[in-house]
């Protein structure tokens, strides 16, 4: 099963990846999204050359050989675009066999319980409670999440006194039973977290996303040894040993990496892996209805620390246009408060031929 080619299909937004065997196999996968016009030139310049002509059924062994080639380029997007071929591969790999690639990592297809996850802060805390009861209405939503702070704030808020009053007024509104998360997106410093984390607490919230710049563990350690709620983060690393590292030293209490931007499902998998053997669960990032949701859809129904939930974004047209219009058939019905994941083989979905049409392609093959 050698690499033939590697092609991509490219907006600014999203870059859908097809891998091609020797023997007329293919397989879909996708670099992280935002920017992914940049991460489709990094698939071709520092990806295809390493794995053109390897065997694509050894996946471990190509996304550790790309960044070990690559060394001098540690960073993000190398990562990003590994996850375009390693995701690309599973689904090749679970259509041979035909089966979901749940099913090759341990899982059944299934249901996954969703939280409904607000990516706004420029909307008051009486339109996101009106907004959430539509949706728990509409879709049998009982879990929410939604914004505190500002994003990488430095202690100012959105607005003065929002944090203060959206927390309070989104539990009024869907009362005891709804089960509420925040993010604070690197906002807060740990003096400031702590005071907002007890404020949560004091209102039955059970998760805080991210609550210090993320880069800086030793803060976050504070915020996670000073409260009693879980949290949360992990959603912007790609290191594996940064993982490590995080686990190791319980600087959050449940892991979140995002499949597209760790580097594919494999290396989650190890993420994952990690958390498993120190009593950590893993909730993973996966803010919109590219393929990455999907992605988390499988893993979540086959990892055995996974998380109470699937993130799902409940953003409308005028926040992430570029969602939209994506695939054949709508992979993300919710029902019940619950996605699914269905028996068909690889990943489940087939890319909307208008789109790739209109997409910026590019190939890499093999001579």
């Amino acid at each position: 099963m050698k690499i033939r080619s590697i092609e991509t299909f490219t907006t600014q937004y999203v870059c859908f990846v097809r891998v091609r065997t020797e023997d007329g196999a293919e397989g879909w996968g996708q670099v992280a999204p935002y920017h992914a016009d940049i991460t489709a030139q990094v698939v071709h310049r520092q990806v295809a050359p390493h794995v053109l002509g390897r065997d694509g059924d050894d996946i471990d062994a190509l996304v550790d050989l790309v960044p070990e080639k690559e060394h001098k380029f540690p960073g993000s997007y190398i990562q990003r675009a590994v996850g375009g071929l390693d995701t690309a591969l599973w689904d090749l790999k679970a259509k041979r066999v035909g089966k979901p690639v749940c099913a090759l990592i341990g899982g059944t297809p299934g249901t996954v319980r969703a939280y409904a996850s607000s990516m706004k802060r420029d909307i008051t805390p009486t339109d996101e409670a009106d907004r959430f009861l539509r949706l728990r209405d509409k879709h049998g939503f009982d879990a929410f999440k939604f914004r505190v702070g500002a994003e990488v704030g430095h202690d100012v808020d959105e607005w003065p006194g929002r944090t203060e009053e959206i927390v309070p007024t989104i539990r009024k509104a869907l009362g005891d039973d709804a089960a509420l998360l925040v993010d604070g997106n690197s906002g807060f410093s740990p003096k400031r977290a702590i005071e907002v984390g007890r404020m949560l607490e004091d209102n039955g919230v059970g998760h805080f996303e991210e609550p210090c710049p993320y880069w800086h563990y030793d803060q976050t350690k504070q915020v996670t040894d000073a409260l009693s709620l879980d949290v949360t983060g992990g959603e912007q690393d790609c290191s594996l040993v940064d993982y490590q590292r995080m686990v190791d030293q319980r600087v959050v209490d449940i892991i979140q990496p995002d499949i597209c931007y760790i580097g594919g499902l494999t290396r989650t998998l190890r993420a994952a892996a990690m958390a498993e053997k120190a009593g950590m669960p893993c909730t993973p990032h996966c803010a919109n209805w590219s393929m990455v949701t999907l992605f988390t859809m499988h893993l979540l129904r086959a990892i055995p620390n996974a998380g109470k939930y699937l993130e799902f974004n409940i953003e409308v047209e005028d926040y992430y246009p570029w969602q939209y219009g994506l695939y054949v058939e709508d992979p993300y019905e919710i029902v019940d408060g619950k996605a699914t994941v269905t028996d068909k083989p690889g990943w489940g979905v087939e890319i909307h031929p208008d789109w790739l049409d209109k997409a910026d392609y590019r190939i890499s093959a093999k001579d």
